[in-house]
């Protein structure tokens, strides 16, 4: 977790966490495609949540999750920060923005699907709750 110290002195925002796992799902399956990107892009112009973030802090949160995640407990680190700054109120929302991002590219990689299944145990998603949430985002992007 050094180089999440060393690159930001501050605590995450819960928004910073929303991007955060925005940007891991996107990058687990190391191809960032151009439709994830603009989908988390959207999401922060577009959601309420994002009302008052910072667009700057995008590219510092980024650049913490690829540095976690060329670290061996790279994905560990990542959630421990999720759990220490993210409310429990917002982990359905955090959910459902990892699932669009997955589903913005109309192909959810094996690596994709293994770290939404993460996610859900992290979050402490209910699977009733995951599975509609993750039936909103396939309808979403349907084409």
């Amino acid at each position: 977790m050094t180089a999440v110290t060393q690159t930001n002195d501050q605590a995450l925002s819960a928004q910073d966490c929303l991007v955060a796992l925005m940007v891991a799902i996107s990058a687990s399956d190391e191809n960032i495609r151009t439709a994830e990107l603009v989908k988390i892009q959207s999401s922060v112009n577009m959601l309420p949540i994002f009302a008052d973030y910072d667009i700057d802090r995008m590219n510092t949160v980024t650049q913490i999750v690829f540095d976690l995640f060329e670290q061996e407990d790279g994905l560990d680190a990542l959630f421990g920060l999720i759990r220490e700054n993210l409310p429990e109120r917002l982990h359905e929302t955090a959910y459902a923005l990892a699932c669009d991002v997955a589903a913005a590219d109309g192909n959810l990689a094996e690596t994709e699907l293994r770290l939404l299944e993460e996610m859900r145990y992290e979050l402490d998603i209910d699977r009733l709750h995951a599975a509609a949430i993750e039936r909103g985002a396939r309808a979403r992007h349907l084409t």
